[in-house]
């Protein structure tokens, strides 16, 4: 995929800030633009002639042949060719910080020449005015295609992340992993699987599969925002609570798919979000999918797993240092022979913080901490098949199953956000301790704080190596990588 010709010559911009801002205001111009002209058309008065559409801007990043070279240690992929990098962008107002960080950067170790103007690639009217034909007479409604573009799901895909570009055709690189209209596909399947604003996403991100996480964490975060810690607390349907104590509006009346809750933390402190994103690895790609155009830190998932070893007991913890997948819902992007690097900034950031917050010895930790392998598979009951999956369990060395974490480890990998797993055995299933309702609730009260506490004090030290600059680990790049990572 490689970005159209632009419309018009670009503009060289003297600082990251300056094409920044010259982003967001072509941007506005152009979304302006759409809805003066989707007014006419709900008027009845847009004339034959009238078909001048918004477009995207467009962004690109020239690197000087005497640089084309030099290999960053910030992990920002060889530069082995003269090369001109391009990219369309959308929304740049919610990707002002990420744009300027990621342009100045480039500043620090290239002298990159910046350019910024209009692209040829025209912005759908759904992605521009959202729900803009609810409120049309059915006829004038099904006629928006022959007035408006609709997405081109044709060219908004995953070719970038997946490889698509290693070798060059004589066109401009591209300058990010995903396209404009890539991103506004997933700003929108956001809105709608977790009921809250894309804006209101924090760089690092908790992934749980159980609801009793989730309160935990609204707990936490109120009591964060009572004392000051945190500015808000944000719900699904965009529900705030800030120092007061008193929500913007009511909960929302119809939980969405997969709920996820917003805590906005104070004086430089690193925000979290949770993410409830249920059972099932479907679940996990679909909206690791979407958040990966937010460009997050770190994601992290935190849930319960079977215990698969004897030794192994109830409420221990589990830290994945590679993982089986027979999840298969990504094989066709992501073969299964394809290996999944543990970073190992993150896994040293968990063991710390499970031993800070259980408070047991270093030398007691690996009684109550296994490292090893976790399975992750689609199918809930495994067990009913488990005399032919038990060659390939016993072959892995697997000390853990569930159904989520390999798939949030290998979209992690492919989308190039670091990632980790730790997992509390919540049952035994191959040697009689099955999940009941009775042990499950003492379970439940004694390990879920402690749990998501580890995980919020593993986000805190990641937070000092995302400053440093050392999170975003090379060994999830490629060659031919875009220059924003």
């Amino acid at each position: 995929m490689t970005i159209d010709e632009p419309r018009q010559t670009l503009a060289l911009c003297d600082s990251p800030e300056e094409a920044v801002a010259r982003l967001e205001e072509l941007y506005q111009q152009q979304i302006e633009m759409i809805t003066a002209r989707f007014g006419r058309y709900t008027e009845g008065d847009l004339a034959s002639d009238d078909t001048d559409q918004g477009v995207y801007p467009m962004i690109s990043v020239e690197i000087p042949a005497d640089q084309a070279t030099e290999t960053s240690n910030l992990a920002s992929g060889r530069i082995s060719d003269i090369n001109c990098y391009s990219t369309t962008i959308s929304q740049p107002g919610l990707y002002r910080q990420y744009l300027t960080n990621q342009l100045a950067r480039i500043n620090r170790i290239f002298t990159a020449k910046i350019r910024v103007g209009l692209s040829d690639t025209p912005i759908p009217l759904a992605f521009a005015i959202e729900n803009a034909g609810g409120g049309l007479e059915r006829e004038r409604k099904d006629a928006l295609p022959n007035h408006f573009h609709t997405p081109n799901l044709i060219a908004t895909n995953d070719d970038i992340v997946d490889g698509g570009q290693i070798f060059g055709d004589g066109s401009n690189s591209a300058l990010s992993l995903f396209t404009a209209e890539r991103v506004d596909y997933s700003l929108h399947r956001i809105r709608h699987y977790c009921a809250t604003d894309p804006e209101h996403f924090q760089p690092f991100i908790l992934f749980t599969n159980y609801q009793r996480y989730v309160d935990e964490f609204i707990e936490h975060g109120l009591a964060e925002v009572a004392t000051g810690d945190a500015e808000m607390l944000v719900e699904p349907g965009n529900r705030i609570t800030r120092a007061d104590g008193v929500p913007s509006c009511p909960p929302i009346a119809k939980p969405p798919q997969m709920p996820a809750y917003h805590l906005v933390r104070k004086d430089g402190r690193p925000g979290v979000t949770l993410v409830n994103m249920g059972v099932g690895p479907s679940n996990a790609k679909t909206i690791t999918d979407h958040l990966a155009v937010l460009r997050p830190h770190v994601w992290l998932m935190i849930g319960h797993c079977g215990a698969l070893r004897r030794t192994q007991r109830l409420g221990d913890y589990v830290l994945a240092h590679a993982y089986l997948r027979d999840d298969n819902v990504l094989d066709d992007v992501l073969p299964p022979s394809i290996p999944l690097p543990t970073i190992a900034e993150v896994q040293l950031a968990l063991t710390r913080a499970v031993q800070e917050e259980t408070g047991i010895d270093h030398s007691d930790l690996k009684q109550h901490l296994r490292t090893g392998t976790v399975v992750t598979t689609g199918d809930r009951n495994w067990e009913l098949r488990f005399e032919q999956i038990a060659k390939r369990l016993n072959q892995s060395r697997a000390i853990a199953i569930d159904m989520e974490s390999a798939t949030v480890a290998a979209n992690g990998y492919r989308y190039r956000v670091p990632y980790g797993t730790l997992l509390c055995a919540s049952d035994k299933p191959l040697h009689g301790e099955i999940k009941l309702p009775g042990m499950a609730d003492a379970f439940y009260q004694e390990r879920v704080g402690q749990h998501l506490a580890i995980g919020m004090r593993t986000i805190d030290l990641l937070a000092q190596e995302a400053d440093a600059g050392t999170l975003h680990s090379r060994k999830l790049r490629s060659f031919g990588e875009p220059l924003f990572r």
